[in-house]
């Protein structure tokens, strides 16, 4: 049996080792060590990719600072002959995976160190980093860890990390002393890096520190990782400074090799650019001079109660516990719920909805509460014994049951949704009539003084602006917000204020808005 030939059947072998260990574990478990395996079909790309970018003959000193398994060493064994790797080696700080898979590989050359590689000493003899780093989020670090892994990290790459960055950041950074100079890397990581604020300090590192050659985001519609909600991206640089204005290919879809789309774009544009998934859709960055949404509308997130299930009742529990309604607001339910985009609203207000909810809504103190209404006090009393009063928000509060103020916002944005056949339109705007606040599953949109006074005069605009705002162009909202595995979107407040407006300030022509406002065609 030649050695492609081993390669493959240790490769079987790998995957049902793989494959087993993963079920002994809970999905939990993984999720919360970041413990997401590389598909071999991926990882098989990858390396292949590699060698198209390796300097031709050059020997390989191959490292992965998170080996698992050993999906990439096996994709290396077979898309590089061996004379041509010189070493192999890589860290697994958990031995379960770590132990089978040094037995696995040691005949051909891996070595596979079990420990924490963020707490190594780096050397730099290293010419092919290739890793799909541990997707641990920020609050499953500990503090005295993340100020540890800060400290580390802006010694090896001058990247200064924010408190809310994943671990696979301090990864990329510590990783940078492990690489000779002019050596290649490739990292397979979450796409969200491109868009959050945390991934700053990530971007600042690829535009100066290492010249970024290729940027390749799957489409989040086809998740890399089946039991990780989250979209991959492949980001490839070399250990060397970056020339002025350098080009670097962002790739979308498909393949690294085939992707579905491909466009070069200059890191001059990148550095002006805080969201670089427009690319390789977008050629542009926002004009300033845009309107936005934000000018006509303050954005503010739905309420976060601390426990729905408590807080948030039916009308039937509240005839059943006998609770006082003064002390209570209509609440909308969940946007699956709501089947039209118009909340209609009976004489009190509350909304022609089901199922009718309400939400506790109360500063009156605990003494008080026990006069005026004992049921109101039991049901507290619940409350506290089962430990909802030491429960993060709630303990933050002055009084522990009582809730951020969220007035009724006249348009609603659903901020989660899909992108797919069945609704091609991931982001819904809700026509608000009712009373009814909001939870945390919307965004509350509400009138700025200049939109205010332009109500005043013409109550009617605000069913224009709100058909208006579902007619903005789907991409335009994708533009601005974030994906995750399964093309699940997400817009923040801010994400959402920073998409143009020009079709409501269309609707305002007697009004003087701030900033210079394009024609938008389509109106």
């Amino acid at each position: 049996m030649n050695r492609q030939q081993s390669v493959l059947v240790l490769e079987d072998e790998r995957e049902t080792l793989q494959a087993e260990i993963d079920a002994r574990k809970t999905r939990v478990e993984r999720n919360r060590l970041g413990q997401f395996a590389t598909p071999q079909v991926l990882a098989q790309d990858i390396l292949k990719y590699a060698a198209t970018l390796m300097p031709q003959g050059q020997p390989v000193r191959f490292f992965d600072p998170a080996i698992g398994t050993g999906a990439f060493y096996a994709a290396l064994c077979r898309n590089f002959p061996k004379r041509r790797v010189l070493e192999s080696f890589g860290y697994e700080v958990d031995p379960v995976y770590g132990e089978p898979a040094s037995r696995l590989w040691r005949e051909f050359g891996l070595v596979i160190e079990l420990a924490d590689f963020t707490q190594a000493n780096p050397a730099n003899r290293f010419n092919l980093v290739i890793c799909n780093p541990p997707y641990v989020r920020h609050h499953h670090l500990q503090d005295k860890d993340k100020h540890r892994l800060f400290v580390q990290t802006e010694q090896a790459s001058g990247m200064r990390l924010s408190g809310l960055a994943g671990l696979y950041c301090y990864f990329l950074g510590l990783s940078h002393a492990w690489m000779a100079p002019g050596g290649l890397a490739g990292w397979l990581i979450p796409s969200e890096f491109m868009d959050v604020n945390y991934g700053r300090a990530v971007k600042q590192y690829l535009l100066h520190r290492v010249t970024l050659l290729h940027i390749h985001r799957f489409d989040p519609n086809d998740v890399q990782f089946a039991d990780a909600l989250v979209s991959s991206a492949i980001v490839w640089f070399r250990n060397t400074i970056p020339p002025r204005d350098h080009l670097v290919k962002v790739t979308f879809g498909g393949t690294l090799l085939s992707p579905t789309r491909s466009r070069t774009v200059s890191t001059r544009l990148l550095a002006d650019e805080p969201k670089w998934s427009r690319f390789p859709r977008s050629s542009e960055g926002k004009k300033s001079e845009t309107v936005t949404i934000s000018d006509f509308f303050n954005i503010k997130r739905g309420v976060a109660t601390g426990s729905n299930q408590y807080f948030i009742l039916s009308e039937e529990k509240l005839v059943e516990r006998r609770l006082p309604h003064a002390e209570f607001v209509p609440i909308l339910p969940s946007p699956r719920y709501l089947s039209e985009n118009e909340i209609q609203a009976d004489r009190q207000g509350n909304p022609n909805v089901r199922p009718r909810l309400f939400l506790l809504d109360t500063n009156l103190p605990m003494d008080e509460i026990r006069r005026r209404y004992p049921t109101l006090h039991d049901y507290l009393q619940e409350g506290v014994a089962r430990g909802l009063h030491k429960r993060y928000l709630c303990r933050h509060r002055n009084i522990w049951y009582s809730q951020e103020q969220r007035t009724p916002a006249p348009i609603l944005c659903t901020y989660l949704g899909r992108s797919d056949k069945k609704q091609r339109r991931p982001f819904r705007f809700i026509l608000n009539q009712s009373r009814a606040t909001v939870a945390n599953v919307y965004l509350a949109m509400y009138p700025t003084p200049l939109l205010a006074h332009a109500l005043k005069r013409d109550p009617s605009l605000m069913r224009r602006i709100w058909q208006a705002l579902n007619q903005i162009p789907v991409g335009e909202l994708l533009g601005e917000g974030r994906v995750y595995g399964g093309g699940l979107h997400k817009l923040e407040p801010k994400e959402l204020a920073n998409v143009s407006a020009s079709h409501i300030a269309h609707l305002l022509p007697d009004t003087r808005i701030p900033r210079q406002v394009p024609l938008f065609a389509s109106i």
